[in-house]
């Protein structure tokens, strides 16, 4: 079923409740999804992305339900990622001459993916544009990597429509279509942890992209991104928090992450939260166990932390495999400009805390030289280690 988003332009996507993970399982889905696909409807007919690939069959049924297939006249395709260009083996199976507009990298990834289909590929350029008719026209905007090398907007004049693909976007189902219309709290929740878990490791290259938007002078009332909600009261609200938090972003926060076997890293995790609350009361402090919550949710945490707190024991004179891959995930979304200490126990050789303190410093932190390494569990001469260490991780 179409949902007006404004004018001749509804929105023909897919609201995914159920969905619990993305991106394989490396991102968690709590609050539902949505694929956002748009039928722009003026002297010309055109569609804008379309969805999953589990929901082409669906995507193809509605949208022939809402209008004659044969006339669409093109296609935008802004990403070639299958949430975005998965249903387009099965519709063009219907219209196989249809036009797509698209980057040049689009063309190599969706046949990579699906297959050289002879499709009439058109291929576009930042500032390139297309007549829609009835004094309309559509404005393309590369914006490689953010977060794939083909990655484009599309502007829309006289509606002032900002097609903004993955960026600006959320994982999270709003039947009501507009964020104005969503649990506030919820949606800048996932607006949050979709620009940590998914952009911020190009987060370099959106002050600059941003930048290059405004300079076009083009007015914006409305926001469509690929997923979630469509920004339509203040729009540039979310544009605005995208430079915020691309420009190395904390706040008055210290994470604690760890994982244990006999709940010795478990004590000192807890004595350390305890000392950063007495030494800075108007700190705020988030402790996590690496093998039982969301790691999505974590480094949500640790993007809004100026420093972090990483323990683990020893185990097979290495750390334990949950919080190892947990440090490669952390060093793959290159956060900037925080501190980090290392802690943990060990019964043997005791390389744990060492090898954290490589791994933190390898992923981008200002490794503090203090740290805690409890041989067995740990006592009060281990606890009394602590206040320097939080000292030095505060300072």
């Amino acid at each position: 079923m179409r949902k007006s988003v404004k004018n001749n332009v509804s929105w023909v996507g897919y609201i995914d409740w159920e969905l619990e993970t993305f991106h394989g399982d490396e991102y968690s889905i709590t609050n539902g999804s949505s694929q956002n696909s748009y039928l722009i409807e003026e002297g010309k007919t055109v569609l804008i992305d379309t969805v999953w690939t589990p929901h082409r069959a669906d995507f193809v049924e509605n949208l022939k339900s809402e209008i004659d297939l044969k006339k669409i006249d093109f296609i935008v395709a802004n990403h070639a990622e299958c949430d975005h260009s998965g249903s387009l083996t099965t519709l063009m199976e219907e219209i196989p001459d249809t036009p797509i507009y698209c980057t040049a990298a689009f063309v190599k990834s969706v046949e990579g993916q699906f297959g050289k289909k002879g499709w009439n590929f058109n291929i576009v350029k930042t500032g390139d544009s297309v007549d829609i008719g009835n004094g309309k026209k559509l404005i393309f905007i590369e914006m490689k990597m953010l977060h794939w090398p083909d990655s484009m907007a599309t502007y829309m004049t006289g509606d002032n429509i900002l097609f903004s693909n993955d960026a600006f976007g959320q994982h999270f189902a709003v039947e009501e279509l507009f964020a104005d219309r969503a649990n506030q709290c919820l949606l800048w929740k996932e607006a949050l942890k979709y620009f940590v878990n998914i952009l911020n490791p190009f987060a370099m290259l959106i002050p600059k992209k941003i930048e290059e938007i405004k300079g076009f002078n083009l007015p914006i009332d409305i926001i469509a991104p690929s997923h979630g909600a469509i920004w339509r009261e203040s729009p540039m609200q979310i544009v605005e928090k995208y430079d915020e938090w691309a420009k190395a972003y904390q706040e008055n926060q210290v994470t604690i992450a760890y994982d244990t076997m006999w709940e010795g890293t478990t004590k000192i995790a807890h004595k350390i939260a305890s000392e950063i609350h007495n030494q800075s009361p108007e700190t705020v402090v988030k402790l996590f166990n690496i093998s039982k919550q969301d790691k999505n949710e974590i480094m949500t945490e640790v993007f809004k932390s100026k420093a972090i707190a990483v323990g683990s024991p020893t185990e097979m004179n290495d750390i334990l495999s949950g919080v190892s891959g947990w440090l490669s995930f952390l060093k793959a979304l290159k956060f900037k400009n925080k501190k980090a200490g290392a802690f943990g126990c060990y019964g043997w050789s005791g390389e744990s805390v060492k090898i954290l303190q490589d791994r933190l410093k390898d992923a981008g932190f200002n490794v503090i030289e203090e740290n805690i390494k409890s041989l067995w569990n740990p006592d009060e001469t281990d606890f009394e280690k602590i206040p320097e260490f939080v000292k030095s991780l505060l300072s």
